[in-house]
């Protein structure tokens, strides 16, 4: 032992992982942040997720420098006794701090501008196109736009949650509010919520929200057990609807993707109207879902009959779900786990759990960046128009390590994607599974 130092060991330090006594560990010294967790700026799920453990990668990862020195107050007196740095964290580290010096992480172009003039634009062609034009097609032509919007804007308020796009936090807060759920709908307070717990878990069965689709979808057959969401706090049912949903997944994949927004506007109603959950700005988010819900539907009631603003809707909406089938591709043939996420871990979890999406650099926009997913998942504070220029230097250090980096066309990454579903689909019709059969599913399966 060093001098007067305290210290505690990896096992001792797990004891403390749960509401109320939540200790973690930072560069081996032990921080005690039972009482902030509620007031942490992520949410209190990426902690108690990684709680009793060691978060030096991802407190690198999600924090700028100037955080370090918020840490002090937390400090228990304790250093981590078997504190030890894999050489992969050790390289991972290495590299973030070359992008610091090099300035990476502040050099963010114009891409908040130039996306948000796009989406201003767009909004006035799709208002002129409603109210000034006569033409079926000139009204589908212009829900098509208003899904393009739905896209661009929804990538805004992605980079805003992950880092500062505006000049201050007040105007990066109010780009999330107007992006967000004045635009699209879509609460920025469900968007965080769902989202840090999403990149602390990446691909985590039963921790990460975004595998959790029962009973309509299933990426592994391991959800057959019904599994317990540790996200939402319930038991993923595999019941007879999961498992007749789930037979037929691979077929329902893209037609349940034209509709998935309203999975989302639900979702985010849902939050905002729970007694039991904490939301910040609670009031600011439900003003913001306020405005999307007068000026979308008197949008439609400019329509002149009900059958066009029932195309109008779903040519929208189909648009959009390009975006909903990207993040899909990222992730649902990558692979997973079951179980909490490991700190000592994280750059093989994000490794192992992302797959990018190959385009040319004039697509960037059209993906909002997040083609380079594992790129975005390893440094989710670098800012969309440097994720390019730090691929390969990615590619090298999994290459090194014996990594996966795993980057698809975009038609290969959905050749990847119906794969799985169908195998876990395959799966789900084997009768044999102890799961109760009902009349509909019997009959539909009987000759195979």
């Amino acid at each position: 032992m060093e001098g007067d130092r305290k210290y505690i060991t990896a096992d001792e330090l797990k004891q403390h992982s749960k509401p109320g006594d939540l200790w973690i560990s930072i560069q081996g010294k032990v921080y005690n942040v039972s009482d902030w967790a509620k007031e942490h700026p992520g949410g209190e799920i990426p902690l108690l997720n990684l709680a009793g453990q060691d978060v030096t990668d991802a407190f690198i990862a999600y924090h700028p420098g100037t955080a370090w020195k918020h840490l002090d107050k937390f400090f228990t007196g304790y250093y981590l006794e078997d504190f030890e740095v894999s050489e992969v964290s050790r390289d991972y580290r290495r590299l973030v701090s070359e992008f610091v010096k090099t300035g990476l992480f502040k050099k963010k172009g114009h891409v908040a501008f130039c996306s948000l003039a796009s989406v201003a634009v767009m909004f006035l062609v799709v208002l002129y196109s409603v109210l000034r034009c006569d033409s079926v097609w000139a009204h589908m032509g212009s829900a098509m736009v208003l899904g393009m919007l739905w896209m661009q804007s929804t990538y805004v308020g992605h980079d805003s949650g992950h880092y500062q796009v505006m000049a201050s936090r007040g105007y990066n807060k109010l780009a999330q509010i107007i992006t967000g759920n004045c635009l699209t709908g879509i609460s920025i307070a469900w968007w965080k919520w769902t989202h840090n717990a999403h990149h602390i878990a990446c691909n985590s069965l039963d921790y990460d929200p975004d595998l959790q689709h029962i009973p309509v979808f299933a990426v592994s057959s391991r959800f057959f057990n019904s599994l317990t969401s540790c996200f939402y706090g319930r038991k993923l049912n595999f019941d007879p609807l999961a498992r007749f949903l789930i037979s037929y997944q691979h077929w329902t994949f893209y037609p349940v993707m034209c509709v998935a927004r309203v999975n989302l506007y639900l979702q985010t109603l849902l939050l905002l109207f729970s007694p039991s959950r904490q939301v910040p700005d609670r009031a600011l988010n439900i003003m913001g879902i306020l405005v999307f819900w007068s000026w979308f539907p008197l949008l439609l009631s400019y329509l002149p009959n009900w059958p066009e603003r029932f195309m109008f809707v779903l040519a929208s909406f189909a648009v959009t779900s390009i975006q909903h089938i990207q993040f899909c591709l990222n992730h649902f043939s990558a692979n997973v786990y079951v179980g909490p996420p490991s700190g000592n871990d994280w750059f093989e979890k994000q490794t192992s759990g992302t797959l990018d999406i190959a385009c040319s650099s004039w697509m960037d926009w059209f993906f909002g960046g997040l083609q380079f997913q594992l790129e975005h998942h390893l440094f989710p504070r670098l800012p969309r128009c440097q994720l390019r220029k730090v691929s390969p230097v990615v590619k090298e250090l999994c290459k090194k390590h014996n990594l996966p980096y795993r980057s698809l066309s975009f038609w290969d990454a959905n050749v990847s994607t119906i794969r799985t579903l169908r195998t876990a689909a395959l799966q789900a019709r084997d009768l044999s599974n102890p799961v109760p059969k009902n009349l509909l599913w019997e009959a539909v399966n009987t000759h195979g």
